[in-house]
């Protein structure tokens, strides 16, 4: 086989590989709104709030795997959308803990799942070198794309959220 053929091989595997990671959490994102009426992001969000009594926004973020600020903007509207309460931490009084509404309780019930955990479940199971290498080669493609954003990254598919900022309201 030539050189160029099998280099075209190789970046076909690739975009595939690409291709379906993308499918696949496209088509969540749809199943998720197209069902509860929200994000993948905050489906997610809620799911692992659901999870435990309550969070603190970093615990939040360290479970959903992103940052503070993203977990906090998901979390606000869904907090808006009356599907989860801030409240004064009683374990802290400084910071506030997130817990779900009888209405978040609800949803996550009839919910289907997020991806995201899948997705999560997948990297712990990779010995710690091909996680950091995954993260490595992924991040050079994007540079060497061009097309690598500045800037804090969002939580998965929250760009896409429904209404731009909003979310299913709980019903009174």
């Amino acid at each position: 086989m030539s050189q160029s053929k099998k280099q075209g091989e190789e970046c076909r595997e690739v975009l595939d590989a690409i291709r379906r990671l993308v499918q696949v959490i496209r088509r969540s994102a749809q199943v998720a709104e197209r069902n509860v009426g929200l994000s993948a992001a905050q489906l997610f969000v809620l799911r692992k709030l659901a999870e435990v009594p309550s969070l603190t926004v970093g615990e939040l973020a360290s479970r959903t795997a992103t940052s503070q600020s993203s977990a906090s903007e998901v979390a606000q509207r869904l907090v808006q959308g009356g599907l989860v309460t801030r409240q004064r931490s009683i374990r802290d009084a400084r910071s506030v803990e997130l817990s779900l509404t009888a209405a978040g309780k609800e949803l996550v019930a009839r919910a289907p799942e997020a991806v995201q955990d899948h997705l999560l479940e997948a990297l712990a199971r990779m010995p710690s070198h091909d996680r950091v290498q995954l993260a490595e080669l992924l991040n050079r493609l994007l540079e060497d794309t061009g097309i690598a954003t500045a800037g804090p990254v969002k939580m998965l598919l929250e760009d896409d959220a429904p209404g731009d900022a909003e979310t299913v309201k709980a019903k009174d």
